[in-house]
């Protein structure tokens, strides 16, 4: 009864904040004539009522591609859909063909926040209970913390609630998946990340630790005759899901060409704004874009993505347990983000959700990166007037996380597993203390960030560098990354796997 009473109160806090911040701004409230996301998802609401399906994806007349076409996969499509036919019953001016664009009110405000309520409430949210219930250690109390946190997490509620997106349900799919594969449930964990593929593209950054994580049990089953026919099973699982969700698409070979020619607009340049990863921290320094070649930046992200996503991928595929999945899921999508071609600054937080996996293990780490990356998006959150939740929430979630979670009590040198470092320190150094080093860095850390946030809304910038700040930002947040990703990769490939991490995969 004691932990019902618990988890209730967990969630309705977690619920709580997420409604809170919705009271704030979105993105491109009252700045026409593209205004922002929040519009964009109005729009695609506007298109997948009116329109054929046939005509979702290409420039017609009636679907003007350059504003806010639809660049999402099918299952994006179609929540947009069941989300139109709603804001029709309740209002058909919401989703009018043409009239409807640039629409604002407050109750039109109340109906998209609802909707990502919805979403969290039924996919999300469940999920990180789930998990946290069956794979964290520690007391029934402990295990609340940890769902706790996780759900405090300012990066995703300041997107989905504040800026405005639905990333909870890809996310939350993804999740399932990492369920399903850590309960056994091969297939139902295949099916949910395939939704989850088919809801955001950008999953592909989880997908590598995915397949190398099913193929690698399989190999172990032996691929004779027992793995042979899982693995059969996993393919099937997969391509059923695939053709139910782009069905609508195959009657015509024009129809999926277009729909991936959307996906992946390679046109549009090898980053985005101020991106804390590698391509536009080095373009300070090196204009990549002017000197560059589209090819040859296009080789060059390749290349060296796989290079960093290679050592990962090959110890999952020989060491299939859930530890080792989930240490590569966080540096498979940090990889992607800090090297891969056309990334945006949204796009921390699909790294993020692998480090929320990982928070029990190691906390203090792990709040580290998680307000690391709220932190880089801070331009974003600037331009859409969410200063004050942005604050808020990031010190909410520092003070629990410390609090709940003891993250600076569990921080000896094996609690935050730096025995590579230690190795390589003990001959010159034997009486270093890393521990100490780390908490003295964090310290720093987030009073840099903090000054950084401070100049950023108080100081105005040099003329002529109007940009000054978010590429300040972009760079600091970038080398934090760099580290993030040196660290992970060490506790992956060095450290040895947790007894009891290899029994639950079983």
């Amino acid at each position: 009864m004691e932990n019902w009473s618990l988890i209730s109160l967990c969630v309705l806090l977690g619920l709580t904040a997420r409604w809170a911040v919705s009271f704030h701004s979105y993105s491109g409230a009252g700045k026409p004539p593209m205004f922002g996301d929040y519009e964009a998802q109005r729009h695609w609401q506007e298109v997948t009522y009116n329109l054929p399906v046939h005509e979702w994806y290409f420039n017609t007349t009636n679907n003007d591609l350059n504003y806010w076409g639809l660049d999402y996969p099918p299952l994006t499509a179609y929540h947009s859909l069941v989300c139109a036919y709603v804001a029709k019953l309740l209002n058909p001016e919401w989703v009018e063909l043409y009239a409807s664009r640039g629409y604002e009110s407050h109750s039109h405000k109340l109906f998209m926040r609802a909707t990502v309520l919805f979403t969290d409430i039924l996919i999300y949210i469940p999920a990180v209970l789930l998990y946290c219930f069956y794979f964290c250690d520690g007391s029934s109390k402990q295990k609340v913390a940890t769902a706790f946190c996780i759900l405090l997490y300012p990066g995703l509620i300041l997107i989905d609630y504040g800026h405005f997106q639905y990333n909870s349900v890809s996310l939350g799919l993804a999740l399932w998946g990492i369920l399903g594969l850590g309960l056994g449930w091969d297939l139902f964990g295949s099916l949910a990340f395939t939704l989850a593929l088919n809801y955001k593209q950008m999953e592909l950054y989880h997908s590598l630790p995915f397949f190398c994580y099913l193929l690698g049990k399989c190999i172990k089953q032996g691929l004779t005759w027992r793995g042979f026919f899982h693995l059969f099973k996993i393919s099937m699982t997969v391509l059923v899901t695939f053709a139910l969700c782009w069905m609508p698409f195959l009657s015509d070979p024009k129809q999926p060409l277009q729909v991936l020619h959307r996906l992946f607009p390679v046109g549009r340049g090898l980053f985005e704004d101020k991106v804390a990863n590698t391509w536009c921290s080095l373009n300070v320094l090196i204009k990549i874009k002017t000197l560059l070649s589209r090819e040859t930046q296009l080789f060059l992200s390749f290349a060296l993505t796989l290079l960093f996503v290679l050592p990962s991928s090959l110890k999952l595929l020989s060491k299939p347990t859930l530890w080792q999945f989930k240490l590569a899921l966080v540096n498979t999508s940090l990889a992607f983000f800090l090297f891969s071609f056309q990334v945006h600054e949204k796009s921390i937080l699909l790294v993020a959700l692998p480090v929320c996996l990982v928070f029990n293990e190691i906390p203090l780490i792990a709040t580290w990166f998680l307000l690391t990356s709220t932190f880089s998006m801070l331009p974003l959150l600037l331009k859409d007037g969410l200063l004050l939740p942005y604050v808020v929430t990031s010190l909410a979630f520092l003070f629990l996380s410390l609090y709940l979670l003891s993250a600076l009590e569990r921080s000896t040198e094996e609690e935050l597993r730096l025995g590579l470092y230690r190795k390589l320190t003990q001959r010159w150094l034997p009486k270093l203390n890393l521990s100490r080093i780390i908490k003295w860095k964090f310290w720093f850390s987030l009073a840099a960030m903090a000054a950084l946030s401070f100049t950023s809304v108080w100081l105005k910038p040099p003329a002529k560098l109007p940009d000054l700040f978010p590429v300040l930002v972009s760079v600091l947040s970038f080398l934090h990354f760099l580290g993030f990703i040196i660290y992970f990769n060490q506790v992956q490939l060095m450290e040895p796997q947790r007894k009891k991490s290899q029994k639950k995969t079983n």
